[in-house]
C-alpha cells in the first residue's frame, strides 16, 4: 500500500480506476453488526445516507455515528428498529423525529473525548465520507472538518478497516484538513452535488443589544472563540471595533471571515500560533468555503488538541463566546435540552469555559437573551426538570442578556441570585425574587 502511493500520477489513476463503483456498491459491503462512523457536516456521505435505508431488509445491529446535519430515512423510520440505528454526541434539527421513532442514541461527552472514549467503548469497521476530488498525489480530502478525522483516519489506515468515499467535485478544502491516500480506499463512487451551507444569519434587536454589551468585553489583543448562531453573529459585528485578536475556535463561522478579511483577527497577540487563525471545523456559507480555501493564515486542527481545555487555557487572553438556552439563580447553565429532550450537546462550550476559567487573564461569556421567543424566561428559579447541565456554576464566569452584563466568578449563591435577577426581564424580575426567598438564596 505504502509502495502504491509513492507511485506517479498514471498509478494514482489507475487505483482510481480499479476502486471506481457506484453507491450500491458501497452498501453492498456492509454488514450486519457493523459500526459506521462517517465525517462531520460538510463532509458527510449524503447521498450514502440517503440509500442506506434500503439495506435494512437484509442486516441487523448496524450503528452508525453521524453528524448533526442531514435529514434521511433511516433516521426516523420505524421500520429501521433493530436494524439501522445511529447517534451523536450533538444532536441536530431532525433528530427529534429520529428519537420518536426510537432509531437514535445521545452520548454525554465532549468534542474532544468523543472518538476516543466511544470507540474503545464499542469497535468499528466501516469508514464513509464525502471528499473532493483525488489530488495528483492520490490523496482524497476532507475538506472543512478536524473534528476527529484524523484519529478516524488513522485508526481505518492502520486497522485496514473499510474505507468508502463519495467523491464530489465541488467541495473544497483548507489547511490542515484530513486526507485519505487512494491506495487505502475500498471502493468510491462519483456524486455532483452542491456542498452543504448555512443561510446568512439575521440578528434580532435582543441580539444586537447583546452583541454590545458582550463585545464591550472583549479588549484589543485577546484571542477569541465564538459559537454560531444570531447572538455571536451580532458580537462579530460589533468586533469589527477592535484591533489585533486572535482566533482559537471550534467552529469557523461567516462573521470570523469577515473580522480576519477586516483585519481585525490577525494573531499577532497570541501566545502560541502566532499569525494563525486555528479551529476545528467550519460551517457556513459557500463565500466562507472560498475565503478558507488554501488560505495560508487559516488551520485546521484535531478536536482533541484545539478543545482540549488545558490547551484552551494556554492562550493566556482567551475569551469564550457561547450562548446557552437557561439558567439558575445560582448559576447553573443548560445549553443543550429542553428538559429531558435534547436538543443539540455540550460540544466544545464548556470546555472553552473550562480552558477561559484557568488561562491568566481568560473571560467565559454565556449570552442568552432574556426570554424565548415564545415569551417563557430563560433565567429560572431552577433549571427545567431533566435538563442537562452543560456548564457547571463552578465555572460560570460572564452571563449576558439584553438587559445587562453580570460576574458571577467567585460570587455567593445570594450575590448570583440577585445579579441574574438584575438582568433578567423586567417584568420576570418580581416572581423570581419571590422564588429567590422561597429556595432561601436570598
Amino acid at each position: 500500500m505504502t509502495g502504491e502511493r509513492t507511485g506517479g500520477r498514471e498509478d494514482f489513476r489507475r487505483m482510481y480506476a480499479e476502486r471506481l463503483g457506484t453507491v450500491e456498491d458501497c452498501l453492498a459491503l456492509i454488514r450486519s453488526g457493523d459500526t459506521i462512523w462517517c465525517s462531520n457536516n460538510y463532509n458527510e456521505p449524503r447521498l450514502f445516507f440517503s440509500r442506506l435505508h434500503e439495506i435494512a431488509p437484509r442486516v441487523e445491529d448496524v450503528f452508525v455515528h453521524k453528524s448533526r446535519i442531514g435529514n434521511y430515512p433511516f433516521m426516523s423510520d420505524p421500520a429501521m428498529r433493530g436494524h439501522i440505528r445511529f447517534g451523536n454526541y450533538f444532536y441536530g434539527p431532525h433528530y427529534k423525529e429520529a428519537q420518536a421513532a426510537g432509531n437514535c442514541t445521545f452520548f454525554p461527552v465532549d468534542l474532544p473525548n468523543y472518538y476516543r472514549t466511544v470507540a474503545a467503548r464499542r469497535p468499528w469497521s466501516v469508514f464513509v465520507a464525502q471528499t473532493s476530488p483525488m489530488t495528483e498525489d492520490g490523496y482524497f480530502y476532507l475538506g472543512m472538518n478536524q473534528t476527529f478525522e484524523t484519529e478516524l483516519v488513522r485508526d481505518a489506515l492502520e486497522g485496514h478497516r473499510t474505507i468508502l468515499l463519495e467523491v464530489n467535485p465541488r467541495l473544497t478544502w483548507m489547511n490542515g484538513a484530513a486526507r485519505i491516500p487512494v491506495a487505502a480506499v475500498t471502493k468510491l463512487y462519483e456524486a455532483d452535488m452542491p456542498e452543504d451551507t448555512t443561510a446568512p444569519i439575521v440578528c434580532t434587536p435582543e441580539e444586537v443589544a447583546i452583541g454590545r454589551l458582550a463585545a464591550a468585553l472583549v479588549s484589543d489583543g485577546d484571542t477569541i472563540q465564538m459559537g454560531i448562531g444570531g447572538v455571536p453573529n451580532a458580537i462579530g459585528d460589533f468586533l469589527l471595533q477592535k484591533n489585533d485578536l486572535g482566533l482559537h475556535t471550534e467552529q469557523f463561522t461567516s462573521s470570523m471571515a469577515t473580522l480576519i478579511g477586516a483585519g481585525v483577527i490577525t494573531g499577532r497577540c497570541k501566545v502560541f500560533d502566532r499569525g494563525l487563525h486555528v479551529g476545528v471545523f467550519a460551517d457556513g456559507t459557500r463565500e466562507l468555503y472560498c475565503f478558507l480555501h488554501d488560505n495560508p493564515a487559516c488551520v485546521l486542527r484535531p478536536g482533541s488538541e484545539v478543545v482540549n481545555p488545558f490547551e484552551i487555557a494556554r492562550q493566556d487572553h482567551i475569551v469564550s463566546i457561547n450562548t446557552c438556552v437557561e439558567i439558575d439563580l445560582t448559576g447553573q447553565v443548560c445549553a443543550e435540552s429542553v428538559g429531558p429532550r435534547q436538543l443539540s450537546g455540550s460540544g466544545g462550550g464548556f470546555c472553552f469555559t473550562l480552558g477561559a476559567f484557568y488561562a491568566a487573564h481568560g473571560k467565559s461569556i454565556l449570552a442568552l437573551t432574556a426570554r424565548t421567543k415564545k415569551g417563557v424566561p430563560k433565567i429560572r428559579p431552577l433549571l427545567t426538570p431533566g435538563a442537562a447541565v452543560t456548564h457547571p456554576r463552578n465555572y460560570v464566569d460572564y452571563i449576558v442578556t439584553e438587559y445587562g452584563v453580570v460576574n458571577l466568578k467567585g460570587a455567593s449563591v445570594r450575590e448570583r441570585a440577585a445579579a441574574l435577577i438584575s438582568v433578567a426581564h423586567p417584568d420576570d424580575r418580581d416572581a423570581l425574587r419571590d422564588a429567590a426567598r422561597e429556595l432561601h438564596y436570598i
